[in-house]
């Protein structure tokens, strides 16, 4: 991932130096294991420990990978130099790459994974507030992109913290899936090593024993976890869309933050354009694009083949660091973004009434009119209110077939906003419980 999207704490859980030394704890462990058990001296998994403080060279374990056209055993033959040859012929001892390969990467995921967790926590807290703020700042609620009935800002908010908490329990049950490792050996039967020492190793590191595995850990679990990132990029993306189509010059109920110096566009010094939404809707697509791949990963040859691999080098830091980046962005531009209450109310005034018709045809059956009568009815005199300009309270007022069916005083209530917003408290209730 490139560094204008990423940032510090995430990427460090992918850097390679972070890697190795969940590898080199993967090796230890697996060692003091084997000395508990009298498979190994303990005078030879003390002395690996000699080195815990030590800062792995990315650069010298390369160099020796490509000799060894393997990156395992480079690690390997590195850590052994480090803790010298004797003391280290126990290192690896029954394993296979892929015991060290995937166990590290389910924790590289659950790290990431708590990041993105306080992530969604943040944007919550972002959207609760906005919410709140405009619990009753009224606007038109859209459908196919046209008018359809007054809404409020607030519930638009709501909206959004609830999918948005959804996403969270998502999150967390992903995390908890991913959350395995596994120590046992070339195909999985722990031909050569004991299952005690797969045991210890997932305690020390804070996971749960895969119950069973071949050569690697089963990639369902890895599909779900991704499929999930896909989940939440897909919720980002529709709140900035929202942004964006509510920022169009002709429609402008919302804005986002432009500070005092900052340009728009480069030709045409008046524009204040939607670059963070924009920014956003392009992020989240290149996070679900990654879904596919990690699908595809589930159907691996017999006990392992590592078509795979180059797949999660890619998607595992890649996902994990512009979801994150995303996550951040999106709070921080609803904390500052801009409402336009007083352009929501002029935007629901355009249609000059019409947005009523839903309750003026109710309140027809109700006097004994059909259904279909009654649709009809109000129908034409909305078409005629759209066409020429006109308020449907006053065209309807003139029409002696309605009038003498719902008195003024009833024809009142029906346009009035308030009914619209009887249950507001009671959504609120619902979402934010």
């Amino acid at each position: 991932m490139i560094t204008r999207y990423s940032r510090p704490e995430m990427t460090q859980i992918w850097s390679q130096e972070s890697k190795y030394s969940i590898w080199y704890e993967i090796e230890a462990h697996a060692c003091d294991a084997m000395a508990d058990l009298g498979t190994i001296p303990k005078k030879d998994a003390k002395a690996i420990w000699k080195v815990k403080d030590h800062i792995f060279d990315p650069k010298k374990i390369e160099d020796i990978e490509k000799v060894t056209k393997h990156d395992v055993i480079a690690f390997l033959t590195y850590l052994s130099n480090l803790i010298g040859p004797e003391n280290a012929r126990f290192i690896h001892q029954g394993m296979t790459s892929s015991d060290v390969l995937d166990t590290c990467f389910n924790i590289q995921l659950v790290k990431a994974c708590d990041i993105l967790l306080q992530d969604v926590d943040d944007l919550l807290s972002a959207i609760k507030e906005r919410a709140y703020q405009h619990k009753y700042t009224i606007r038109i609620g859209r459908s196919h992109g046209i008018h359809a009935e007054p809404t409020t800002m607030g519930l638009t908010f709501a909206r959004f913290y609830a999918e948005m908490d959804r996403n969270k329990s998502r999150l967390k049950i992903a995390r908890k899936e991913i959350s395995t490792g596994a120590i046992s050996g070339a195909v999985g039967t722990f031909a050569n090593i004991n299952p005690n020492v797969e045991k210890h190793v997932a305690k020390k590191l804070g996971l749960k024993v895969e119950p069973i595995s071949t050569q690697v850990i089963p990639r369902d679990r890895h599909a779900h976890y991704f499929s999930v990132l896909g989940i939440i990029a897909g919720s980002i993306e529709r709140v900035s869309t929202e942004i964006r189509h509510l920022q169009r010059t002709e429609v402008y109920e919302l804005q986002e933050f432009f500070s005092k110096k900052q340009k728009g566009s480069s030709a045409m010094p008046h524009k204040k354009n939607p670059i963070l939404s924009e920014n956003l809707t392009g992020l989240s697509r290149m996070v679900r694009s990654y879904t596919i791949p990690a699908l595809e990963n589930i159907a691996l040859w017999h006990e392992r083949d590592i078509s795979h691999s180059s797949v999660e080098r890619n998607i595992g830091p890649d996902a994990n660091i512009t979801l994150d980046f995303a996550l951040v962005r999106l709070a921080n531009l609803l904390d500052k973004m801009i409402v336009y209450p007083k352009k929501m109310l002029n935007n629901l005034n355009i249609t000059k009434g019409t947005i009523f018709s839903q309750e003026l045809m109710l309140e027809l059956t109700k006097s004994g009119l059909t259904r279909e009568n009654s649709y009809r009815l109000v129908q034409a005199h909305a078409k005629k209110c759209i066409a020429d300009n006109l308020n449907l309270l006053d065209v309807v007022m003139s029409d002696k077939n309605i009038t003498s069916r719902i008195s003024s005083k009833k024809m009142k209530k029906i346009f009035d906003y308030s009914s619209h917003f009887k249950n507001v408290n009671l959504i609120f209730n619902r979402v934010f419980k």
